[in-house]
């Protein structure tokens, strides 16, 4: 058999999905990382949104000219076209919900038994930001967390596979709503270029609604993921 085709065969095998008591274990792991381990998980989260940036900006029509990730946990992304309206709107809009949408994409995933299959697809996406990585502490970030990834696919029995993927699911649908909380809290300088201030500069809408509508979406996935992989947490859902 080809590397291909156990390759192919790897990503499409279907797992089962951990039991409730499992799934809670992972959970409290994965809240533990935010609190403890929060710089490092700050930097997949700080991925997530600057994935999120480039992607809305492609799809408003922008062109994408590159992303830098710094050693502070920041980033930025770089993209050319009109200053204003819709598509810079929704390009600045992008960035903080994104990484709870990635933990809730890979929990509906995952929650279908796929989940080498979503650990791939992520390979896929870092893969493909990499090209547009434009220094290098931001392409170490990039490879260094694809190749965890892609070695854990590669090597890893199926069963760690799968609280692999969970695990992630987890940890970036607890770890969403914190930028936020630190943003809200930010006083000064350390505001005047966020997302929320350039918004507030382009739609008159106060940058606190802004960050509200980020606060509330976070949480709201947070709640739904935890709906979605513990379902009964709550009377009459799954």
């Amino acid at each position: 058999m080809s590397i291909l085709q156990d390759l192919w065969l790897r990503a499409w095998a279907t797992t089962a999905v951990p039991d409730a008591s499992a799934l809670l274990v992972i959970a409290l792991v994965a809240l533990a990382c935010v609190i403890l381990a929060w710089p490092a998980v700050r930097m997949a989260v700080t991925v997530c949104h600057e994935a999120g940036h480039a992607v809305a900006a492609t799809l408003s029509g922008r062109s994408l000219k590159g992303i830098r990730l710094h050693s502070d946990t920041s980033g930025v992304t770089l993209t050319r076209g009109k200053p204003t309206g819709a598509g810079m709107v929704f390009t600045l809009l992008a960035g903080y919900p994104a990484a709870s949408l990635v933990g809730m994409v890979a929990a509906a995933v995952a929650g279908t038994g796929h989940a080498v299959a979503m650990l791939w697809l992520l390979v896929g996406l870092l893969a493909l930001m990499l090209l547009k990585i434009r220094n290098a502490y931001g392409a170490l970030v990039v490879v260094a967390i694809g190749a965890i990834l892609a070695l854990a696919t590669w090597y890893a029995p199926a069963h760690v596979l799968v609280w692999l993927a969970y695990g992630l699911a987890w940890l970036l649908l607890i770890a969403g709503p914190r930028p936020v909380l630190e943003l809200a809290l930010s006083r000064g300088r350390a505001t005047a270029g966020s997302d929320a201030a350039q918004l507030a500069g382009l739609t008159r809408l106060p940058r606190m609604l802004w960050i509200a509508l980020w606060l509330s979406g976070t949480v709201g996935a947070l709640v739904l993921g935890t709906v979605l992989m513990l379902p009964g947490i709550m009377p009459g859902v799954g």
